[in-house]
């Protein structure tokens, strides 16, 4: 038998140098072969990597290693895989304490070929490797080295699959050298030495096996006695139960004689308890002196202690009364300043300086600047209650001044008619000066919100006031001069009414310039109300997340003065900044958009009025203009802007509605078509709702699609409505009215049909409309010069589901005779009747340029049905002779 890949000594020690800093040692060492479980192939040249297997199966080393640690023993089993270079490395590492089990794979005949199953593994989907040996020899060696070390270092054994056991334990026996067994007899008795056998190749003892040879010698012994001559159960029961006897009998004799040894012992133990008795006296007495002194040593620390203590609280005592004396010190000149001095610009920082002082004084007496021992002293209350009449009183006094200063502002601006616009002249507002003088009371404000917080909402109500009567007399003569100096067309457009013609040439009126007015009324005063938003509510002090920070650009601000670009920029610091860092404040959103509300409120009304003066110029404007208000109104995010998105909202609303009503007004029109017109040609608002459909989409900007759409659905829906009514009024006429005006509707739109997907819905629409009104009046026609012809042809087609063809020409009506005179009658001269099928067709056109495309369809319709005619009586009448279809088709391409 070949050397086995365990044995190698070179192959242990490239193992060692794989692993080589892990300080694992290597127990065995074995080749083996790696295939995937998926491959299903167990050829010997695939399992053992040489060729033939093509790459299925691949050369790896088992490695059993274990690792030394203080309280217990680790093992692990190792895969080292070759490298390019001939060189073993490491590839993957289990732990022995989670294999659960050995198995066989069944597939492989010669039985070399396992698989090892780990508990801990993640990935389930995939099934584990399976290793091939060389031999079975190979496998029991690896197998019996892994059950040995699990046994001892782990304390259990895996399960097994596919293996017999006690042909491993034979196994295991043939393989193991001879082993020694010493016996030695003392007094009387039998020790029989536990049995030691080192395997130099393995390194492995028999004691390890799965069942040791003294165990098997038992086996045997007891097999053998049963072989010699034990019959019965009972009788075998009853030698074991005497045996047993004899042996607790030779236990309890053994434990007599050594009887003097325990009395021995019995002795040293008394005498070592009498010398632990005196030392504990001894400890006793030395542990009452040490506490008595211990006691001294402590009364003296703490006598120290007390003193140093008081010399530490007495020096911290007067430096905190120096702090607080401080802080109950009110200065002559703040107090003066405080209920007596003037608000006028020039001594504005003297009050805005004696304010931070008040504030500050407040805040010192206030938790957690004030230790809270201090609250209840008689000092501290009253110093407070003066700085709250100090407080009160400059609160009160500051109030009433912005009040009547806020008021006066305004009425400067108002009374300067320069300030608006004029005759002949736009005036752009302009509130640089206006927010320059607020700067100057913005810290105060700060400081007001601080002292008193309710202070502010009279405040900001009076603002709000006072700003609103300039901004809606700025926009009211701003609107009135725009309207003014917009040159607009005489007489206003007017659609879908009257005439094509007189509709034509108010199509060409250009009213452009309706929507730059409202598009510039827009661009002036939403960046305007923006930034009065946005400087009112950093103004008036508004605790909003989310507000851009002073001095930052509004939203939608485009071309103001570079001198306005910071008007938000008041130039102070939140009094507040440590308390909005900590997340203390209440959002006071709902308050601020309220307050915005009197601040705007009123100005949608000169809105609307350019919004209704474009209306009746040109109704077709409010598409533009709803797409101009969509884009201002996607610009506006800011949470100052709030109300100027409603009023953005209200204006696109009000467009909507105008728009909705030249709508309902141009349908009106539509449906008078109804009533008194001429049941022939082409109806006058299809080719008016064309140029009209032209017009809407030059005006679309923007988002405005979905009201133009709404438009086209409503105004085609009635359209289509009203041809279908005036079509039922004549009967005869119907199809020839509906085809007409079918396909001016698709002559008319095909340009914007390519581009535009809802009237490419109608366009198709209309145009199943046109063939089915075609194929009935094409039918009409047919039948009124071959109706005999046809009407015969459909009996036939009739008696076919209840009888056989054979018995058709039986038939009373359908007989050879009958076809005769029908096709003599119909047929004689079939160029004639055709050409009088065309002139009927020409007769009730009133559009000619339909009629090659209807002939054409006539004609192929005709063909169709006298083809289907002819297979009739090939079938039913073989013997008779009629035109052919070749015939006839040749007398149509004449025609």
């Amino acid at each position: 038998m070949a050397k086995s890949s365990a044995d190698d000594a070179e192959l242990r020690r490239a193992c060692e140098a794989a692993v080589e800093g892990t300080k694992h040692r290597v127990v065995m060492s074995i080749r083996v072969a790696k295939i995937q479980a998926a491959q299903g192939v167990w050829a010997k040249s695939a399992r053992l990597g040489r060729g033939g297997g093509g790459g299925m199966a691949k050369p790896r080393v088992l490695a059993i290693c274990t690792k030394q640690k203080p309280q217990r023993t680790k093992a692990f089993l190792r895969v080292l895989k070759y490298s390019s270079g001939g060189v073993l490395e490491p590839a993957k590492i289990y732990k022995l304490k989670h294999l659960s089990k050995v198995e066989v794979v069944s597939e492989d005949p010669s039985g070399c070929t396992f698989q090892l199953g780990f508990d801990n593994l993640k990935n389930h989907s995939m099934a584990p490797p399976h290793w091939t040996m060389r031999n079975v020899d190979d496998r029991n060696r690896l197998v019996m080295c892994i059950f040995n070390i699990c046994k001892d270092a782990l304390g259990h054994v895996p399960k097994v699959v596919g293996i017999d056991i006690v042909e491993m334990a034979l196994w295991a026996k043939d393989n193991t050298p001879a082993v020694t067994n010493q016996q030695k007899v003392q007094d009387g008795s039998q020790v029989q030495k536990s049995e030691e056998v080192e395997d130099n190749a393995m390194r492995v003892t028999v004691e390890k096996e799965l069942v040791s040879q003294a165990e098997e010698a038992d086996m045997e012994a007891l097999l053998g006695t049963y072989v010699m001559g034990i019959g019965e159960a009972e009788a075998f029961s009853e030698r074991l139960k005497r045996e047993l006897q004899a042996l607790e009998a030779a236990n309890v004799h053994a434990i007599m004689e050594s009887e003097p040894l325990l009395e021995e012992v019995l002795e040293g133990l008394e005498a070592t308890s009498n010398c632990v008795d005196d030392m504990d006296e001894w400890l006793t007495i030395f542990n009452v002196k040490l506490r008595h002194m211990r006691e001294d040593i402590e009364s003296i620390e703490t006598r120290n202690n007390k003193l140093e203590m008081q010399s530490v609280n007495n020096k911290a005592l007067i430096e905190e009364l120096d702090k607080l004396l401080a802080r109950l010190r009110i200065t002559p000149e703040h107090a003066t300043c405080l209920t007596e001095g003037s608000f006028e610009e020039t001594p504005m920082a003297e009050n805005i300086e004696a304010c931070e002082w008040l504030t500050s004084a407040l805040r010192s007496l206030q938790a957690p600047n004030l230790d809270p021992c201090y609250e209840k002293t008689l000092a501290v209350k009253e110093k407070r209650a003066e700085l709250q009449i100090l407080r009160s009183t400059f609160v009160q006094r500051a109030s009433e001044f912005l009040r009547i200063c806020f008021a006066n502002l305004v009425d400067f601006m108002l009374s300067d008619k320069n300030y608006f616009s004029q005759r002949g002249q736009l005036k752009r507002p302009d509130h640089s000066d206006l927010r320059y003088k607020c700067r100057t009371y913005a810290r105060l404000l700060q400081l007001l919100k601080y002292l008193d917080k309710n202070c502010l909402a009279p405040l900001r109500k009076a603002y709000c006031s006072s700003l609103n009567l300039l901004l809606r007399r700025e926009a009211r003569e701003f609107s009135n001069e725009l309207r003014a100096s917009t040159k607009v067309p005489k007489n206003p457009t007017v659609w879908l009414e009257g005439f094509i013609g007189s509709g034509q040439s108010a199509n060409n009126v250009d009213t452009s310039n309706v929507s730059e007015a409202y598009n510039k009324m827009l661009t002036i005063f939403v960046p305007l109300l923006v930034d009065e938003s946005t400087f009112f509510a950093h103004f008036m002090c508004f605790e909003v997340p989310g507000l851009a920070p002073p001095g930052g650009p509004a939203n939608g601000k485009n071309e103001s003065n570079d001198d306005d670009a910071n008007d938000d920029n008041l130039g102070i610091k939140d009094i507040n900044d440590s308390d909005n860092k900590k997340g203390n404040q209440i959002s006071e959103l709902p308050a601020l958009n309220e307050s915005l509300r009197d601040l705007l409120d009123g100005l949608q009304e000169d809105f609307h009025a350019v919004v209704d003066w474009a209306f009746k110029i040109d109704p077709l404007r409010c598409i533009s203009m709803h797409g101009i208000t969509e884009r201002f109104l996607s610009a506006e995010k800011a949470d100052a802007a709030g109300y100027v998105r409603l009023l953005l909202d209200d204006l696109e609303d009000r467009i909507a509605t105008q728009f909705s009503r030249f709508v309902d007004e141009a349908s009106h029109q539509i449906e008078k078509n109804e009533k008194n017109v001429r049941q022939s040609g082409v109806l006058p608002y299809i080719p008016r709702f064309a140029a009209l459909a032209t017009r809407m989409e030059q005006y679309i900007q923007g988002q405005s699609r979905d009201l133009v759409d709404q438009a086209y659905t409503k105004f085609v829906s009635i359209m289509f409505v009203t041809l279908d009514k005036v079509a039922q009024a004549d009967p005869k006429y119907a199809d020839i009215f509906l085809l007409e005006n079918y396909a001016a509707f698709q002559n008319s739109l095909y340009d914007l049909a390519n581009v535009v997907p809802t009237l490419a819905k109608f366009y198709h629409q209309a145009s199943e409309s046109y063939e089915q009104a075609c194929t009935r009046h094409i039918s009409v026609i047919i039948y009124y010069h071959f109706e005999r012809l046809f009407q015969f042809a459909r009996k036939i087609e009739d008696l076919m589901y209840t009888i056989t063809p054979e018995e058709i020409p039986f038939q009373l009506g359908l007989s050879k005779g009958e076809l005769r005179k029908v096709v003599k009658s119909s047929l004689s001269g079939v160029d004639k009747s055709i050409m009088a099928m065309y002139k009927k067709l020409q007769k009730n056109l009133t559009s000619e340029e339909l009629l090659p495309s209807l002939w054409d369809k006539c004609k192929s319709e005709f063909l169709t049905k006298y083809d289907s005619f002819a297979q009739l009586v090939a079938k039913i009448y073989p013997t008779e002779k009629i035109p052919s279809v070749s015939e006839i088709q040749d007398i149509l391409a004449s025609m």
